[in-house]
This record gives C-alpha cells, sequence and structure tokens, in this order.
C-alpha cells in the first residue's frame, strides 16, 4: 500500500474499532442502570459475539499488515499517527497473546460477574459471589501470563492502567503518604468532631435530581453528550467517543452529599472524557489516557475544587434554594466543616479526604496477595475485616459494607484502586500548577468553572491519549511527580479546619 492508502486504512480501522466498543459499552451501561435483572445472560451473549469479532478484528492476517506497512513508514507519519500505530500494536499484540476463547470468556464474564455481585451486595452474601470472583482473579492471573509471561501479574495489570505504573512505584508512594497522613489523621481524631448536622436529614430523590443537573450546569457539562442515571455504585462512561458520555449518581434520602459529591466525581471523568480534541473521535486517541490521570481529574473536581471554602461561599446559597426548610439553621461554614470532617467510616465513596487513601490501601494489599496466589478469595472478608480495623479503627458489621461494596473488581478492573490514590496526588500538582496563572479561588466563589476548565483543557483534555501518562503529566505539573506536594496540601488543609 501507498502511505496515502495506509494512512485511510488506520482512521477505517479506528472507526470499526470505536463502533464495536461503543456497542459492548452500550450493554455495560444498561446493565448497570435500567436493565432488567434476568437480562443478564442475554446481554452476555451478545457480548460474547461482538468481543469475539473485536478480537478478530486486531488479530486478523489485514491488521497485522497495516501495522507493518504503517511502521515502515513511521518516519513520514505525524506524531499522531505514529501514536495511534503504537496504541494500536500494543493492544493487537496483548491480544494475539490470547487465546480467543478466553478472552471472549473473560469479556462475558465481566456481565455474568457484575450482575452476581449486585445480588449478592443487596444479600449481603459473600459467598453468592466468591465463586465469580474466583473465576475473575484466576482469569486475570492466566491472561497476565499470556501477554506478559516475563512479568508478575498484578504489575501486569497496574501497567494496563497507567503505562509504566507498578508494585515498586505504588509502594513507594503509598509509603510516602503512609509516613505524612498516619501522624496528621491521629492529631486530627485528638480534636472534636465537626457537626455534620447540615448534612443529615430527608432530602428526596427529586429535590437531589435537581440538584445533580445544577451541579452538571455548573460543572460545564455539555447537557447534549453527557446524560446523567442512577445506579447502585457510581460511574462515568465514554460511548463510541468523547461526543457520548454518561454519569450515574445514587440517592440517599439521609444524606443529600453523597449524591452531590458523587455527581462532581463522576463529572469531573465526563469533562476529561469530553474535553479530547474533536479531531479525536473515533480514534485510539480519543479519551483520557490513563486511569490515575482519569482519577486525578475526578477528585480534582470533588475535593480541590469541591471541598474548598471559597466553593463553600458559592454552592451554599444554591443548596438553601433546593432545600430550604433543612438548611434554613446553617451557613456556609457549617457545609464546610461539615463536608470536611474527618471520621473513619465503612465505606469508600463516603470516606473523607484525609482517609480515603487508607480505603485505597486495604484494596491494594488485597488485590497484590489474592494475585499473588498468598490469600485465597474466600479468605477476602475475614481480612478485609482485619484490615478496616488495623487502618481505620472500625468494625465491618456486614460484606454488603465490607468487601461486597465495590463493583470494580466484578468488572475486571483489577490494578484500578492505587489510580484513586495517585490520582488525589496528580491533583495537589495540577492545581498548584494552575494557580500560577488562574484565580482559582475567585473562579470558586463566582462560581465560575470556565477559566479552570480551559486550564484543564489546554494541558490535559485535549491532548486525549497522544501522549504517554508520565509525559503528560510532567508537561501539564511542570515537573516530575513528588508526592510531597500532596501531604503538604493535607498538612495545610487539615492543620487549618482542625486548629493543630
Amino acid at each position: 500500500m501507498t502511505l496515502e492508502e495506509s494512512r485511510s486504512a488506520l482512521y477505517a480501522l479506528q472507526k470499526t474499532l470505536a463502533a464495536y466498543h461503543h456497542a459492548l459499552g452500550l450493554l455495560f451501561y444498561d446493565g448497570a442502570t435500567t436493565a432488567p435483572r434476568g437480562t443478564a445472560g442475554n446481554r452476555a451473549r451478545t457480548m460474547a459475539v461482538l468481543s469475539e469479532a473485536l478480537y478478530r478484528i486486531h488479530t486478523r492476517p489485514e491488521t497485522a499488515g497495516l501495522l507493518e506497512e504503517l511502521n515502515a513508514y513511521r518516519a513520514e507519519l505525524t506524531e499522531r499517527e505514529r501514536r495511534m500505530t503504537d496504541l494500536l500494536c500494543k493492544e493487537t499484540d496483548r491480544l494475539r497473546h490470547i487465546p480467543q476463547a478466553e478472552y471472549v470468556a473473560y469479556r462475558q464474564l465481566g456481565i455474568e460477574a457484575n450482575a452476581v455481585w449486585r445480588e449478592a451486595k443487596v444479600r449481603s452474601d459473600f459467598a453468592a459471589y466468591a465463586p465469580c470472583l474466583r473465576k475473575r482473579f484466576d482469569a486475570s492471573v492466566r491472561i497476565a501470563g499470556y501477554c506478559a509471561p516475563e512479568k508478575d501479574p498484578y504489575d501486569y495489570w497496574l501497567d494496563s492502567n497507567e503505562e509504566g505504573l507498578d508494585r515498586a512505584f505504588c509502594d513507594a508512594f503509598f509509603d510516602a503518604v503512609r509516613g505524612r497522613v498516619v501522624p496528621l489523621l491521629q492529631r486530627v481524631r485528638e480534636k472534636p468532631l465537626p457537626d455534620n448536622a447540615v448534612l443529615r436529614g430527608s432530602f428526596g430523590p427529586a429535590e437531589q435530581e435537581r440538584l445533580a443537573h445544577r451541579l452538571m450546569d455548573l460543572l460545564g457539562l455539555d447537557r447534549d453528550h453527557v446524560g446523567l442515571s442512577t445506579t447502585e455504585h457510581p460511574f462515568t462512561t465514554s460511548l463510541g467517543s468523547h461526543l457520548d458520555g454518561r454519569i450515574t449518581t445514587h440517592y440517599y434520602r439521609e444524606d443529600f452529599s453523597y449524591s452531590m459529591f458523587s455527581v462532581i466525581h463522576e463529572g469531573g471523568h465526563a469533562l476529561y472524557n469530553a474535553g479530547s480534541d474533536d479531531s479525536l473521535a473515533y480514534t485510539v486517541l480519543d479519551g483520557g489516557v490513563s486511569m490515575c490521570v482519569h482519577e486525578s481529574q475526578s477528585r480534582f473536581y470533588e475535593n480541590y475544587l469541591g471541598r474548598s471554602r471559597a466553593f463553600a461561599d458559592y454552592l451554599f446559597p444554591v443548596l438553601r434554594e433546593i432545600f430550604p426548610d433543612h438548611l434554613r439553621p446553617y451557613g456556609a461554614e457549617d457545609f464546610h466543616r461539615a463536608v470536611n470532617r474527618v471520621e473513619p467510616t465503612l465505606i469508600r465513596t463516603q470516606a473523607d479526604e484525609l482517609t480515603y487513601c487508607l480505603h485505597i490501601l486495604v484494596r491494594y494489599e488485597l488485590e497484590k496477595a489474592v494475585m499473588a496466589g498468598e490469600l485465597g478469595v474466600a479468605d477476602l472478608p475475614a481480612e478485609w475485616n482485619r484490615l478496616y480495623r488495623d487502618y481505620l479503627g472500625v468494625n465491618v458489621p456486614d460484606d454488603r459494607r465490607g468487601v461486597l461494596q465495590d463493583c470494580h473488581w466484578a468488572d475486571g478492573y483489577l490494578g484500578y484502586f492505587p489510580s484513586y490514590a495517585l490520582g488525589n496526588a496528580y491533583g495537589a500538582q495540577f492545581l498548584r500548577r494552575m494557580k500560577e496563572t488562574v484565580d482559582v479561588e475567585d473562579c470558586l466563589r463566582r462560581g465560575d468553572l470556565d477559566p479552570i476548565n480551559a486550564w484543564n483543557r489546554e494541558h490535559i483534555w485535549r491532548h486525549g491519549r497522544l501522549y504517554r501518562p508520565r509525559d503528560l503529566f510532567e508537561k501539564a505539573a511542570g515537573g516530575p511527580f513528588d508526592p510531597a506536594v500532596y501531604t503538604d496540601y493535607l498538612e495545610r488543609k487539615f492543620t487549618a479546619l482542625y486548629n493543630l
């Protein structure tokens, strides 16, 4: 093929792949939101057919030949085309090492395991879920062995979420955080707990949905391209391209802040997805470059902005308008202190900003142990409960609020949890760099996030997957990753809040 023919074939291949991923994404989204409970098997069969077709496209001789042609023309390709070729080569090489039946079964297991997990969580019945979870871990170890036999299986999955990430990096990061956060937490817990009555009451789903829509507009989400639904566990997905995004939330009548922060968190993900340059649509460069960078955006909006004092000044009048009877006796300072209350909890998604990384540390240690064969799946509940006592000082009363609370393992997101903690730390450096040119506090007090979004779009979002994660981070942050920036931020914030 000529260079132009190869280029044309490259873009045609990516459009085809995007269409299959669109269909698979819709199946997942439907199953997690509105699909009737008994339809998981039907979706799983359709997913198996689509996954098999996707596998064949990646591994057929025509695809291999095209990628060889493109590499032969490498010097004449654009920067984008070289990156597209590299990403396609990496994925094609990965799939060529996985037996087709194994790949299809792994994708199909995602539908089945998620359905079983949801039922097991409702009944707090880990034993009903354990066989599916055991299949998930076993299959993940086998796939890692096919794709990277020279690597530790867990390192393979960490790298799949963040290119270049491994246990050594994660261990060093968590050691650095533990050395600063644990002593700070001990000092904070010696102080009286702030009153959080401002968040507690009876808040109807209709009013909470109204708040969710106000927040989406405030964040700057394009409502023609980003939808909102409810589900057991909030998540964000992009369907086919950055032009079609969905976020979900969950309404708890007794506490409006859960949905409020989940919308802000998932909204951060959606902003990142939607912020890809339009020219990247239907290519492998579309969307977020890695899970850690993705979480840096969701946690940035949730914590660095959403829990700030400046944002409380703007948001509290909006909250009082939606929940007038309950919030009439309170002010913005009451709200700010309540949403920054430090109190170890059972549920990760309800954790305060200071203790959140300890929830991730529990999951990280458990994943490592199961993947290494040092811990059996059947032993997860007991070990989960022990670590929560040791790290957070809380007793887990049942599996629903313990080992069954997250859907990530059912969905196959192994090696994903560290991205939540690392995303927090990435966000601290992005914020420091942003403040060099943007008056962030003034933007928050005025409820004008456009300058903040513009900075993120320019330095992070628009690039999609053009750069490797570490390269993108260093371009945006202005230097290499430094966990001390994150721990310094926590020290300053909670020393001031608790008058330490």
